[in-house]
């Protein structure tokens, strides 16, 4: 079966990219807005009987979702054989469970949402909280990919003598999987209590990395506001500025140029969300995923 790809706005640098690894063609599209504020698709590519990939990052989804809806359908409606979509930053997965009255679970009206109108969806460590898998989530076929690899790999090529930094022990079991396959030493910052607004933070065997390049990893990095404290911990101890490497580069507000005053030497990001800060290529991991997942349609 023939693969056609479709970038929707924003993504074409990672469409080309995924087409040239699944020597696939990139399909024509004219998506655009009516003077009322509604939305406008149309297929200009010959999608009969071709599987069509959407490439669509779900970072601001409320804008991207009719487009997105429209365009799986009308590929439908010309004769294609499945729409799989790719959106490496899936949204709506932090309310997973009901917080407050008169709530909805928006985890699981998205999941139903987007399994209704695509055949497959492929993503990049999606935030699973309370969740287990997507498949609670989302009723397709689906892969779930995840950056720590890369991440990894880029480390152990680019920054000379690492050490990566948890900002707490929940961070702990991520920060230490990413330091393994790069080959380097890990702390986590310690917290002490002295009272309910006494906190003393420091860096557990301090003297043994203060010629080391500190490394702080997430998967989101919305607000920055860890990062930031963190940074700021580390230039309390006496530590050289931190590289922050970030999964997701979702950046709410001011947050990137926040993060850029506070104390560091770099700012890395996964390319899941089209930014400036993007270094880290998933598109070879992407391509493979996408590719099994259609033996299964």
């Amino acid at each position: 079966m023939k693969t056609i790809l479709f970038s929707l706005p924003g993504n074409q640098e990672l469409t080309e990219l995924l087409a040239k690894k699944m020597k696939a063609e990139i399909g024509e599209c004219n998506i655009r807005k009516f003077p009322d504020g509604e939305s406008y698709t149309r297929i200009l590519s010959d999608v009969k009987d071709k599987c069509v990939v959407l490439v669509c990052t779900l970072h601001d989804p409320d804008e991207k979702l009719l487009p997105l809806y429209f365009l799986s359908q009308t590929a439908k409606s010309l004769g294609a054989e499945c729409t799989c979509l790719v959106a490496p930053y899936l949204a709506y997965m932090r309310q997973d469970k009901i917080f407050n009255e008169g709530e909805g679970v928006t985890s699981t009206f998205f999941g139903k949402l987007i399994s209704g109108f695509a055949d497959t969806i492929t993503t990049v460590d999606p935030h699973l909280h309370r969740i287990h898998s997507l498949g609670e989530v989302y009723s397709i076929p689906n892969r779930v990919i995840h950056a720590a690899d890369e991440i990894s790999k880029y480390i152990k090529e680019n920054i000379h003598n690492p050490v990566l930094i948890g900002p707490d022990s929940e961070s702990e079991q991520w920060v230490a999987d990413v330091a393994e396959k790069a080959e380097a030493p890990f702390t986590v910052l310690q917290k002490t209590r002295h009272g309910d607004r006494d906190v003393e933070v420091s860096v557990p065997e301090v003297d043994k990395f203060k010629d080391a390049t500190p490394v702080l990893v997430d998967d989101i990095i919305s607000t920055a506001r860890t990062m930031i404290e963190t940074t700021e911990h580390l230039k309390n101890a006496g530590m050289k500025p931190a590289i922050c490497i970030g999964i997701h580069a979702v950046f709410s507000g001011n947050a990137y140029q926040d993060l850029w005053d506070a104390h560091v030497k770099d700012i890395i990001t996964c390319n899941t969300i089209p930014h400036q800060s993007n270094s880290i290529d998933l598109s070879d991991a992407i391509a493979r995923e996408v590719k099994e997942l259609m033996h299964h349609i």
